[in-house]
C-alpha cells in the first residue's frame, strides 16, 4: 500500500517553540525511547483502543520519535498511519526509524504544528473527510496553547471518528514525595500536565457535538481521554 503523501513546505514553526523541541530534543532524541518506556504510561493502551477497521486512516498529534506509530503500524496492518511533529530534529529521527522498521510505505510523516493544522493541507487527500482515529500521546503537556491543540484533534475527525488522549495527570493519588520529583523532572524538558484536562475535553466534544470519557490511571500518574 503506497502512502504517497505530498510533502508539502511547513507553515511557520509556531512562533519559536518549534525551535524549543529542537533544543530540547536535538541529542535527547536519540536516547528518548530507551529512557522514556519506564515514564509514557499508557501509550500502548491507547494504542490498543484505537482499533481502525481496513483501509481507515490514524493521525499522531505530535508523533516524536515516531515509536508510537510503528508499534500502531504492525498491530493494525491493513490501516493508513499519518504522524506530524513540530521539531524538526524529532522528525528526522522518526523518519530513521520508520525506515529501518520497513515501513516507509505504510506510514508517512511531516511538519506541522499541532495548535493549528489540517490533516488534508499536511498529508492530501487522505483526509478529504477527516480522520478515522486522531492521538496524542504526552503531547498537550508540552504545548504552550494545548487547548487550540485539542480543538484541532478534535475538528480533525471524521464524523464516525475518535480522538484518544493520554498525558501526564495530576499524581492526585500518588506520595507528595514522589510527586516533587516527577514534577522537577518533567520541567527540566517544559513539561507542564494540565490539571484542567478533564474540563478541556469534556467542552472540546461538547461543541463539536460529541461525547468525552476520562479515567485517571496509575493512580493519577497518567490521564486518559476519549472524544467521539
Amino acid at each position: 500500500m503506497s502512502m504517497g503523501a505530498p510533502q508539502l513546505e511547513p507553515r511557520g514553526r509556531g512562533q519559536g517553540h518549534g525551535a524549543l523541541m529542537d533544543a530540547v530534543y536535538r541529542n535527547q532524541r536519540h536516547i528518548y525511547d530507551a529512557t522514556r518506556k519506564y515514564f509514557l504510561l499508557g501509550r500502548d493502551r491507547v494504542i490498543e483502543e484505537l482499533k481502525p477497521e481496513p483501509g481507515q486512516t490514524v493521525l499522531e498529534v505530535g508523533c516524536g520519535t515516531g515509536r508510537n506509530l510503528i508499534v500502531a503500524a504492525r498491530r493494525y496492518p491493513q490501516a493508513r498511519f499519518f504522524g506530524f511533529d513540530i521539531s524538526q530534529a524529532m522528525l528526522e529521527t522518526a523518519r530513521a526509524k520508520v525506515r529501518a522498521a520497513g515501513l516507509s510505505d505504510r506510514i508517512a510523516l511531516a511538519e506541522g504544528d499541532a495548535s493549528d493544522f489540517s490533516a488534508e493541507r499536511l498529508f492530501g487527500g487522505a483526509f478529504a473527510r477527516g480522520a478515522d482515529r486522531v492521538f496524542m500521546s504526552y503531547t498537550l503537556s508540552m504545548i504552550p496553547p494545548w487547548r487550540a491543540a485539542l480543538e484541532q484533534g478534535v475538528a480533525a475527525l471524521a464524523p464516525e471518528g475518535a480522538l484518544h488522549v493520554v498525558d501526564f495527570g495530576q499524581q492526585e493519588q500518588l506520595p507528595n514525595a514522589a510527586k516533587s520529583v516527577l514534577s522537577a523532572w518533567l520541567a527540566k524538558f517544559h513539561v507542564s500536565p494540565r490539571a484542567d484536562l478533564e474540563e478541556a475535553l469534556t467542552e472540546a466534544a461538547a461543541r463539536a457535538g460529541r461525547t468525552a470519557t476520562f479515567q485517571p490511571i496509575y493512580r493519577g500518574y497518567a490521564w486518559l481521554g476519549r472524544v467521539a
